[in-house]
């Protein structure tokens, strides 16, 4: 079984750390900054990197892969449409890799950027996707380099996978999230206490995340612009109609950028 842990960098950033207890072999996700996991390796000198993920080429993902590699030799692996430093191993869409065991499948999914991926997990038992920059816990990324459409689709692929599927996100953005979905579903009683809950616990500083695609489904106003009352709400906020779910998501998605 697989462990997996959350090192914190700058101020909302997380570097997922994934640690195989059976070989003492770890693995990062998305190590924006080298100084905490090299902080985590030198107080656990048992333990060996031997792999660096990067979902994109944001430099809060990845300005520790180079100092991080040459530290310990890790193999990266990353987007192949984008320039990730010291990328030793190019992920198409749908590529599969050997991550410490787990089998890992690289997806596809633009918006935030142009080539942006996620590692997604399929297991009976310990289902899960390192999402990124693509699907937050109650929100998504920003459309930097991608449409709204593509960002849609993108979500759709994701929203596909099983119920129980954990969320690793890299960002504390929870609550400011759920803030704004409750803005736009305030009838959402399960988002409502979703947001209470995580207002409790941001108020004792505690990580909201992994996230579950139930839960998402449930709250997340991104993963929601094919339901009739979403759909309604941002009808009267656009003053005309929205003829697809598309177009609902991109309404969504232009009130958040100014929320």
């Amino acid at each position: 079984m697989i462990q997996i842990n959350a090192l914190s960098a700058f101020t909302d950033n997380y570097i997922w750390l994934l640690q195989d207890d059976s070989t003492r072999r770890c693995a990062v996700v998305d190590p924006g900054d080298a100084a905490p996991v090299r902080h985590w390796l030198d107080a656990h000198p048992q333990w060996i990197l031997t792999d660096i993920l990067v979902t994109h080429h944001h430099h809060d993902h990845t300005g520790g892969v180079v100092a991080l590699k040459q530290h310990t030799g890790a193999i990266v692996s990353g987007p192949a449409g984008e320039h990730i430093p010291s990328l030793d191993r190019r992920l198409e869409d749908n590529a599969r890799l050997q991550v410490l065991g787990l089998d890992l499948r690289a997806v596809l999914v633009p918006g935030h950027t142009a080539g942006h991926i996620a590692f997604i997990h399929e297991s009976p038992t310990q289902p899960l996707v390192f999402s990124g920059d693509t699907l937050f816990a109650g929100g998504c990324g920003r459309l930097f380099e991608g449409t709204a459409a593509q960002m849609h689709t993108s979500l759709g692929r994701l929203s596909t996978l099983p119920d129980e599927t954990l969320v690793y996100c890299a960002h504390e953005y929870t609550l400011s999230n759920l803030r704004f979905a409750h803005a736009v579903e305030p009838g959402n009683t399960v988002l409502a206490q979703r947001l209470a809950q995580v207002a409790e616990q941001r108020a004792r500083n505690e990580i909201t995340l992994p996230s579950t695609l139930a839960i998402e489904k449930a709250t997340n106003p991104f993963l929601r612009a094919g339901e009739t009352s979403v759909k309604q709400i941002m009808e009267r906020r656009a003053g005309t109609p929205l003829e697809s779910e598309a177009a609902v998501f991109a309404a969504i998605r232009a009130w958040k950028d100014v929320f």
